[in-house]
């Protein structure tokens, strides 16, 4: 192998999305972990995105690989802009790096109400889309699941940290790492047109669509995650 390259063999950090936990990426976890070290770390301290990720960081190895999934995206954008120089490689799904939309904002203060009043069943599926593929049920199930192990404390504080997340287009820009970009293709909350956007800013990313999923694209259709991602893994790392 060139002296310039190498395989990666540093662990890789995973940040779930909003009431998620392990069991989002488990699959991808059972995939990468016959490789690499997995560990998965909440984005659950705090109301910003900023507490969130200095207590990932402060639990991350020194170097690392690094993926995020909708608000774990956002949290792991901004554990990049902190230390870009310790991830060997970043994985994003679903993830917005521009701040949020008014008027989303006024719809998740209006479900986070709701919450408040006790009807956070209601209230779930607001956040989340799943496409048309055959495991978009199980998805749902899961996702439910989740949510309410986790509840309306953490739904809240990940909410407010949604509604006040920066605009990270500079720190892509700046980003040095190779990135794997995975969105939905029926994903409404964050469209793949977005995510070309997410692309069109950092120097070496590259996207790729999933058919027939939303927003979970890891529980929906996670032969295919587990494909692009243990592929992506295992490409040469060249050297900054």
């Amino acid at each position: 192998m060139d002296g310039g390259e190498r395989l990666v063999n540093d662990p890789l950090v995973i940040i779930p999305g909003l009431l998620a936990d392990a069991r989002v990426v488990l699959p991808q976890m059972l995939a990468v972990g016959e490789k690499m070290g997995v560990t998965v770390s909440l984005p659950v301290q705090g109301h910003s995105v900023e507490p969130m990720a200095e207590a990932v960081l402060h639990a991350c190895p020194p170097r690392f690989a690094l993926m995020g999934m909708g608000l774990g995206g956002a949290v792991a954008l901004e554990v990049m802009r902190r230390a870009a120089d310790r991830i060997t490689r970043v994985i994003f799904v679903a993830t917005d790096p521009l701040p949020e939309d008014p008027k989303v904002a006024a719809e998740r203060e209006v479900r986070m109400v709701a919450v408040r009043a006790g009807r956070m069943g209601e209230m779930l599926l607001a956040d989340v889309c799943v496409g048309t593929g055959p495991d978009a049920e199980f998805a749902i199930d899961v996702q439910r699941d989740m949510a309410f192990d986790l509840g309306e404390g953490v739904y809240l504080r990940q909410s407010r940290a949604l509604q006040r997340r920066p605009d990270q287009q500079k720190t892509l820009r700046k980003a040095a790492m190779p990135a794997l970009l995975i969105a939905g293709a029926e994903d409404r909350i964050v469209s793949p047109r977005r995510m070309e956007f997410m692309e069109s800013l950092m120097p070496h990313a590259r996207l790729v669509v999933i058919e027939r999923v939303g927003s979970l694209p890891t529980l929906e259709a996670p032969d295919a995650v587990n494909e692009v991602i243990t592929g992506f893994l295992g490409e040469p790392l060249f050297l900054r």
